[in-house]
């Protein structure tokens, strides 16, 4: 079969006297593509079906690997109670972490006023203990439960009910 080369289209009157020739691809470019479309699909074959590699089982085994290294640990509940003892406790993690946007008298700043009757997200008990221990973090505050942990969280609860309460005599 003999490639006819050099052939003019006949385009010129179209394209402002610009000629165009029809010129065969050449073998080797033709043959790279026929080995790559073909490659393509035996590898398509393989990576879905023989060896059934997917990004379901992919993340499937980073989460197992993750479990067996860093295993979720069982969260205790602490009993909530104001005493003396939570109260100090919790003045100390309230002063070391929540005095900046809180303030020293719980008047608020960065974050929520605290020494007043009506809060944004609840004032009781359950309320306070959610909110520090999931954080606001669409108003800035972070998520405290994993970095105090539960009986930190009930301690600075206890504080900072105990002293709303002496600000506002309730």
């Amino acid at each position: 079969m003999s490639k006819e080369t050099n052939r003019v289209l006949g385009h010129a009157d179209e394209a402002d006297g610009i000629e165009e020739y029809d010129n065969p691809l050449p073998d080797w470019w033709v043959g790279l593509l026929w080995l790559t479309v073909i490659w393509a699909v035996g590898y398509g074959v393989w990576y879905h079906f023989i060896a059934d590699k997917s990004q379901e089982g992919h993340l499937a085994a980073e989460m197992q690997a993750a479990e067996v290294q860093w295993p979720e640990q069982a969260v205790t509940a602490v009993a909530f109670a104001i005493t003396p003892e939570a109260v100090a406790a919790g003045e100390a993690i309230y002063t070391q972490n929540c005095l900046m946007c809180h303030g020293a008298a719980l008047e608020g700043g960065i974050g929520a006023a605290l020494n007043d009757d009506e809060w944004i997200h609840g004032g009781e008990a359950e309320e306070v203990i959610r909110i520090i221990t999931e954080g606001v973090p669409e108003k800035g505050m972070l998520t405290w439960g994993p970095i105090l942990g539960p009986e930190k969280i009930n301690q600075v609860a206890a504080y900072v009910l105990n002293r709303n309460a002496e600000l506002t005599g309730n």
